[in-house]
C-alpha cells in the first residue's frame, strides 16, 4: 500500500492509492463505501502522530534535533515496510498508527531549518521544508500509482505467483523505505543545531579553568537564568504562537481533506461525477505537480514572501483557492487532452497555493518563540495539526461517500457539495488570518 513520499513528512496515503487496497481487503461491501474505510487508514497515522508530537518536541529541545529526526526515519523504514505487507484492514490501520506514533520529526525539522539559516534566508529554509512536505504528499502517491500491483501492470517482469503478486502493494512501500535508508545514512553528517546541552560542559570546570573566576560565575548564572526561563515561559500564553498554530490547523484540515477527496474524485467513474482516471493517470498528475512545487519553492517563493510578507502571501493564496476549487466539479464535462491539461494545471496551481499558505504560517510560528522553545512549539503545532489531519481523511472519505449517493439532489448535487464544503473551510481560514485573531510576533 503506497505511502510516504519522503521521510521528513509521512505523507498520508492519497485517496486513490488507498481505494485499491481497501477494495482488495474486502472490507467495503459497496463501491460507494470504499472512501469511508479508506479515510480511516489515513487518519490512523495522524492520530498516532498527535499522541507523541508534543513529547518529541520536548525531547528535541532537551537532547537535540538530530536524535528525534533519526528515530523518525528509522520508524519509516520499519513500519512503512510492514504496512506494505498488510493482509487485513486492521493490520493496515495498526501499522499506520504505530508509524505515526514514532514519527515526530517534522516539528524538529522545522526548528532545524530556522536555526541553520540567517534571518534573511529563513523563508528559503522553511520553504524547502514545506517543499518536501508538498512533494512527499504528491510524489508518494505517484510512486504508488506506478508501482502498486506490479504483477498486473508489468506481467513480463512480475508473475502472479511471485512475492509481489501475493503482496501487490509491497513494492511502492519498499521503494520508499529504501529511500529512507539512504536518508538515514546521510544523517551521519547532519550537524546538530541545538547547542544548549553544551552549557553543562561549561559548568563542570573545563571552561572555568581557562577563564577568570568571575567569568565562570557569570556563565553559571546565565545558564541558570536560561534554564529558569525555559521552564517558566508558558507557550500556551504566547498568543502570536497559538494564533498561528490554530490558523495552521484549519488550513491543514482543508489541505488534507482536499488531498483525500481529489484522488478519490479523480478515479471515481464519471457516472458518479468523477474523472474516470486510472491510478497511473493520477500518479502522472501528482508527479507533475510535485516537480513544479520544487521549482516554485526554490526560485519563486522566497522573492514572493520578501515582497508581500508571509501573511499577505497566505491571504492572496487563500483568496485564489476559492474560485479554483469551485471550478473542479465542472471538469467532468471535459474529455481527452483538454481534460488532462486542465486537470494538471488546476492540481499544480492548487498545490502551489496550499504550500504558500503553509510556509507563511511556518515562518510565523518559528519567529514567535526563541530557540530554546522551538522544538516544543513545533511539537504543539504538530499535535494540533495531526489531530485536524486525522479528522480530515476520515471526514473527507465520509463526505465523498455521502456526496456520491446524492447525484440528483436539487442543491449542490454530488461532488459540487464536496468542493463547496472545502471552500467553506478555506474561507474560515482566510478570515482567521486577519486581526484581531492572528497576532504577528514582535521579532
Amino acid at each position: 500500500m503506497p505511502t510516504q513520499g519522503y521521510p521528513t513528512k509521512s505523507s498520508p496515503l492519497c485517496g486513490w492509492s488507498r481505494s485499491a487496497p481497501i477494495r482488495d481487503l474486502h472490507i467495503a461491501k459497496r463501491e460507494e463505501d470504499i472512501g469511508f474505510y479508506a479515510g480511516f487508514v489515513g487518519a490512523s497515522f495522524m492520530f498516532g502522530r498527535a499522541l507523541t508530537s508534543a513529547f518529541c518536541g520536548l525531547v528535541a529541545d532537551r537532547y537535540g534535533r538530530k536524535p528525534v529526526i533519526v528515530i523518525g526515519i528509522c520508524a519509516v523504514v520499519i513500519f512503512n515496510t510492514l504496512f506494505g505487507l498488510s493482509t487485513t484492514y486492521w493490520m493496515a490501520i495498526t501499522t499506520r498508527l504505530v508509524l505515526g506514533s514514532f514519527n515526530g520529526l517534522l516539528g524538529p525539522i522545522k526548528a532545524y531549518s530556522i536555526e541553520v539559516c540567517r534571518a534573511e534566508h529563513q523563508a528559503l529554509g522553511l520553504s524547502i521544508v514545506s517543499t518536501a512536505w508538498g512533494i512527499g504528499l504528491i510524489i508518494g502517491p505517484a510512486i504508488g500509482g506506478f508501482f502498486a500491483q506490479p504483477a498486473e501492470k508489468y506481467p513480463d517482469i512480475f508473475s502472479q505467483d511471485s512475492f509481489f503478486g501475493r503482496f501487490p502493494y509491497f513494492l511502492p512501500c519498499f521503494c520508499i523505505s529504501l529511500f529512507a535508508v539512504g536518508v538515514l545514512i546521510l544523517c551521519i553528517w547532519l550537524p546538530e543545531t541545538l547547542h544548549m546541552h553544551n552549557v553543562n560542559k561549561m559548568q563542570d570546570g573545563t571552561i572555568e579553568t581557562l577563564e577568570a573566576p568571575s567569568h565562570g560565575s557569570d556563565l553559571k548564572e546565565n545558564a541558570n537564568e536560561s534554564e529558569e526561563r525555559a521552564t517558566t515561559e508558558n507557550l500556551f500564553k504566547n498568543w502570536p504562537l497559538m494564533s498561528s498554530i490554530i490558523v495552521y490547523c484549519v488550513f491543514s484540515l482543508h489541505d488534507m481533506a482536499y488531498t483525500e477527496i481529489f484522488s478519490l474524485w479523480a478515479v471515481s467513474d464519471k457516472s458518479y461525477g468523477g474523472l474516470s482516471f486510472s491510478s497511473q493517470d493520477v500518479g502522472e498528475v501528482l508527479a507533475i505537480s510535485g516537480f513544479s512545487l520544487l521549482v516554485y519553492q526554490l526560485f519563486l517563493y522566497p522573492s514572493l514572501v520578501k515582497f508581500l510578507g508571509p501573511i499577505i502571501s497566505a491571504r492572496v493564496a487563500s483568496v485564489l483557492s476559492i474560485p479554483l476549487l469551485a471550478a473542479f466539479p465542472f471538469m467532468t464535462q471535459l474529455s481527452g487532452l483538454r481534460l488532462s491539461l486542465i486537470t494538471n494545471c488546476a492540481s499544480l496551481l492548487k498545490n502551489i497555493l496550499c504550500v504558500t499558505i503553509i510556509t507563511g504560517l511556518f515562518i510565523l510560528q518559528n519567529n514567535a518563540v526563541p530557540q530554546h522553545q522551538r522544538g516544543a512549539a513545533n511539537g504543539i503545532a504538530m499535535t494540533g495539526m495531526s489531530l485536524f489531519k486525522a479528522a480530515a481523511p476520515a471526514g473527507g472519505g465520509i463526505l465523498f461517500s455521502w456526496a456520491q449517493k446524492r447525484q440528483y439532489a436539487s442543491f449542490l448535487p454530488g461532488d459540487q457539495m464536496v468542493f463547496f464544503i472545502l471552500n467553506v473551510v478555506e474561507f474560515i481560514g482566510l478570515l482567521m488570518t486577519f486581526k484581531p485573531f492572528l497576532a504577528v510576533p514582535n521579532k
